[in-house]
């Protein structure tokens, strides 16, 4: 995750290491990096899944209401690692922001944990049989949403930037691919047991005592962590790469009036010094942002990164705002994946979830069905469905192919999750649930389970340009987090022009919603194919042939 450059061994106090020193680092240290990651997300999952059920059931607040506070909460973790990306290779480095980060989320655990166990910090409940519950005080509310907060800040802090550090112990791309690997099946097991494991007891043995385990992995963790540090590869920060875009912003306004040379020569071609032989012209797309890297006569001997801007920090630059309209169709596809989680668990606590006689899924739990869904269906997608594509087409399938993948499967689950609900508001008509809250809708919980294995998202990685693929998985969890704000706003204009979602949902029209959603989904996926195709054609486009087909191959 560092800026780029050559790597500088440094300990704590960012002095060099001895030689013998910088031999840290390799696998000797993935168990600690493993054991932090393993806290951290049962901790997380644990929390954070069974979020909402705990405001309806323990706070009284509204369903539709918890739910949107639940995407304000997931939005807020799909964007702040980029910050903490950022803050990590430009100040403070991998290790710092890890053990930061996580103080925070344990702190944030700590004050919702005694929400659940001290009684003057939640309301009285609901007197049995009355339609009215007593409402949370501002204090209450302070302290629960001030709780939540510190835990989602902890938990962006740590879920990318974990990753970060556990690639730099390593030298070789190969050794990097296997960590990966573990680490992803790290985090997808952490997960499902929180989600499983750490519900169940906060919803069949007591919240408190789940709060409090979630406390302990993740402290647990933070040990685990630390204990590592003298074994750790400790890279010095060096630079986000982010900020040699700005660099490109700043540079095009101060120079914009310099004139555009057809020459190779007068452009600048190298960011750690005067110009060297030059290798090509820039690329005519975007042909304003070339000022950046134009140069004058009084910068062969100094350079103002501020002013001048290599050739490559310009491409760069010309990659992102090619594929930003690509993301902007990825912002619109992520919006499923709120609804889908969320607006389900409100499904699942009104339809029949037992088991057997002793075993009743928790609502908080159906997570899980994403999760192993989403490694299958990965896994048969790559080992299967794309190995059938080159056999059969002779050429292995671009990431636009996938993407697109991505587009119908959500389109597919929007349709077929307003399918199961029309089902479900069927049997509570024939049933006469309708009149009667908190009544069971004879329908088993396993028929949501279809919508929520449909739900996919695929997204990118490798059309980022290579200083920034550091950063990529950080830059996907920002559209991710964009999603998340556009759906809670789709959602909120919904509830103030229609009645499709009244706090009893067996009263009105989710299905109504799963449709619109579908409906968006299908021109969400011609204006993909629209993006697409444009996108191909930079790839063709004169000028830099070779910097376009680079930054454009998929």
């Amino acid at each position: 995750m560092d800026g780029g450059g050559e790597e500088v061994f440094t300990d704590g106090e960012g002095q060099m290491l001895p030689y013998s020193a910088r031999k840290r680092g390799g696998w000797a240290t993935f168990p600690f990096i493993a054991g932090a990651l393993i806290g951290s997300s049962i901790a997380a999952s644990g929390w954070a899944n069974n979020l909402i059920v705990y405001m309806i059931e323990k706070f009284h607040v509204r369903s539709i209401d918890a739910t949107q506070t639940f995407n304000i909460v997931a939005a807020s973790t799909s964007l702040l690692p980029m910050v903490a990306a950022i803050l990590a290779d430009s100040f403070l480095g991998c290790f710092s922001i890890v053990w930061i980060s996580s103080l925070i989320s344990i702190l944030g655990i700590i004050l919702i944990a005694l929400t659940a166990m001290l009684d003057p910090l939640w309301p009285q409940p609901c007197q049995h049989g009355s339609t009215s519950c007593p409402t949370p005080s501002k204090v209450q509310f302070c302290i629960l949403y001030s709780g939540i907060a510190l835990a989602a800040v902890g938990v962006a802090g740590t879920r990318f930037t974990i990753a970060a550090i556990g690639a730099n112990q390593f030298d070789n791309s190969k050794d990097q691919r296997v960590f990966f690997n573990w680490f992803a099946i790290s985090l997808y097991t952490s997960m499902v047991l929180g989600a499983t494991v750490i519900v169940y007891i906060e919803e069949n043995v007591s919240w408190v005592f789940g709060y409090w385990l979630c406390v302990a992995v993740n402290v647990i963790g933070l040990v685990v962590f630390l204990s590592g540090k003298r074994y750790y590869r400790h890279i010095k920060p060096q630079g986000s790469p982010f900020l040699s875009l700005a660099h490109v912003v700043v540079a095009t306004i101060v120079k914009r009036k310099v004139p555009l040379s057809s020459r190779a020569e007068d452009y600048y071609h190298k960011e750690d010094g005067p110009k060297e032989k030059p290798v090509s012209l820039p690329s005519k797309s975007f042909r304003f942002l070339n000022h950046a890297a134009a140069m004058e006569a009084e910068e062969d001997s100094k350079v103002n990164s501020w002013r001048l801007c290599s050739v490559q920090q310009v491409e760069d630059f010309k990659n992102l705002l090619r594929i930003f309209p690509l993301l902007s169709s990825g912002v619109l596809m992520c919006t499923t994946l709120p609804v889908i989680s969320t607006l389900t668990i409100l499904q699942t606590l009104t339809v029949d979830r037992h088991l057997g006689p002793d075993m009743k899924v928790p609502a908080g739990s159906m997570i899980v069905f994403i999760l192993t869904s989403t490694a299958i269906n990965l896994t048969l997608i790559d080992w299967f469905l794309f190995p059938l594509w080159k056999k059969i087409t002779l050429r292995s399938p671009m990431p636009l192919h996938r993407i697109g993948l991505g587009h119908l499967f959500n389109m597919t689950g929007m349709a077929v999750a307003s399918l199961v609900e029309s089902r479900r508001l069927k049997l509570a008509q024939t049933h006469s649930v309708l009149d009667h809250p908190g009544s069971v809708v004879p329908m088993f919980v396993l028929w949501l389970v279809p919508q929520l294995v449909l739900g996919q998202v695929t997204l990118y990685y490798q059309e980022f340009p290579q200083p920034l693929r550091s950063t990529a998985a950080a830059m996907i969890s920002v559209v991710v987090g964009f999603a998340y704000y556009l759906s809670t706003t789709v959602i909120d204009l919904v509830r103030r022009v229609t009645t499709w979602l009244p706090d009893d949902i067996n009263n009105g029209r989710l299905g109504n919603v799963y449709s619109m959603f579908a409906m968006m989904q299908m021109l969400n996926f011609f204006y993909f194919l629209f993006c697409a195709k444009c996108y191909k054609y930079h790839s063709v486009e004169g000028g830099n042939k070779n910097s376009d087909d680079e930054s454009s191959k998929s």
